[in-house]
């Protein structure tokens, strides 16, 4: 399998490399190719810790990397260390009570943020107490924008960067102007990165993604599933040996790294190494299709008396679609996963008038198709009332990627907040 990362050089005034941005890229060619933003963003995650290694792309400078809001409020960044990474808030991100947060605390850890695109606005102005470092596109403001930029940040100790500088007059132009750092093709185009990597066998990633998201986190037997995957045996030793931890000597066992790592460490790392593997060969909107169905699941688990169940339900609808992504029956699939009877059944379509994960699994279908007479019937079964099933299925459609591990994609202390309805309906 060959995997690409784009690095596009930012240099200082003497025209020294600063850092290095890195880009999303599917193949050989330059341009992105429009995929989805969190996939993208993991994707070069993956690459620069799992496969090409840090040492080896940065040569000693930092990191420039797109952080979506997923990847933010999810403390991906912490992936890296602070000293190598510098976080690209995207311009394209909301800005809520939860990203400004998440940036108080990665800049808390020492981590800096630069803001892209920036533009002075009521959401962007929320985050310039964190920024270090304001990315200004050159050629989409005018320059009494960028002196005001420049007189009005800079003197609060922000680094001003000038993006898509593409001639020596602009680049000229941005040092009178005050800019401190310079990026763009008059200095040099993005270069493609390609290496050869290990493909980790799909199956055996679902199987571990279902034993490290158990609530019985069982160390032996997700070592031993690692073992069977020299892919991820590889990946998990590389990783642990990077320059981002910093050990005294080299982790040489697979249980060893597994326990360095930790219960947390562990989920967000194969999440880190399993998705955009997962979802390499095949279209963006399958695995979000997926996604979405696993985080309807668990929203509708938290209504119906299932919320010790959350994890398996969200499994559940995130292996819906195993076999259109894995290429074999999906029977043959859940019985080497080992899953709940009560999930395989589900997804089997065995009709079982006792089985509540059934009726979840039939919800969820129900309201894909737009069956509407369906899903009233079911949502009349499980109790939950149709305005509350609209806010369940919004926030299920509109949701992204979990970046964090399934296990935990609703916090306890939203489960907390629950309030229980008659009959044993949550409010969620």
């Amino acid at each position: 399998m060959e995997v690409f990362l784009a690095r596009q050089p930012i240099f200082d005034g003497d025209l020294d490399v600063y850092g290095y941005e890195l880009l999303y890229r599917s193949c050989r060619t330059s341009a992105f190719d429009g995929a989805d933003g969190d996939l993208a963003s993991l994707q070069v995650l993956a690459n620069t810790l799992l496969t090409f290694g840090p040492a080896r792309i940065l040569a000693g400078k930092v990191a420039f990397i797109n952080f979506t809001r997923g990847l933010l409020v999810n403390e991906h960044p912490l992936l890296l260390p602070a000293e190598t990474l510098v976080i690209e808030v995207l311009e394209s991100v909301e800005v809520d009570d939860k990203v400004i947060t998440a940036c108080r605390n990665l800049v808390g850890r020492g981590y800096r943020v630069a803001l892209d695109d920036f533009v002075p606005n009521k959401h962007s102005q929320q985050l310039i107490e964190f920024a270090s470092i304001v990315k200004v596109d050159f050629r989409a403001t005018s320059e009494r924008e960028r002196r005001q930029m420049v007189r009005r940040y800079g003197r609060a100790g922000v680094q001003m960067l000038a993006e898509k500088v593409e001639t020596e007059e602009e680049f000229a132009r941005a040092r009178r102007e005050g800019f401190s750092y310079f990026q763009g093709y008059f200095f040099a185009r993005p270069v493609i990165l390609a290496r050869k990597d290990i493909p980790p066998f799909k199956v055996n990633l679902f199987r571990i993604l279902a034993e490290v998201h158990d609530p019985r986190f069982d160390f032996g037997r997700v070592d031993q599933l690692i073992r069977q995957d020299m892919a991820l045996c590889y990946r998990l030793l590389r990783y642990v040996n990077s320059a981002a931890f910093g050990w005294h000597s080299d982790i040489a066992s697979i249980h060893q790294a597994i326990v360095l790592l930790g219960e947390q460490g562990m989920r967000k790392w194969l999440t880190l190494a399993s998705l955009p593997v997962l979802a390499s060969d095949k279209p963006d909107e399958l695995v979000a299709t997926a996604m979405q169905r696993a985080r309807f699941c668990e929203l509708v688990a938290s209504c119906v008396g299932l919320s010790g169940r959350r994890s398996e339900l969200f499994l559940m609808g995130m292996f819906s679609l195993l076999d259109a992504m894995v290429g074999r029956p999906l029977d043959e699939l859940l019985g080497e996963l080992g899953l709940a009877g009560d999930i395989r059944d589900a997804l089997l379509g065995i009709s079982c008038e006792e089985n509540p994960l059934a009726q979840v699994y039939r919800l969820v279908l129900s309201c894909e198709r737009a069956e509407w007479d369906v899903v009233a019937t079911m949502a009349n079964r499980l109790g939950i009332p149709s305005e509350m099933l609209s806010d369940l299925h919004i926030n299920a459609a509109s949701w992204r990627l979990p970046c964090s591990g399934v296990a935990n994609s609703i916090p306890e202390r939203e489960a907390a907040q629950l309030e229980r309805r008659p009959g044993g309906v949550r409010r969620c």
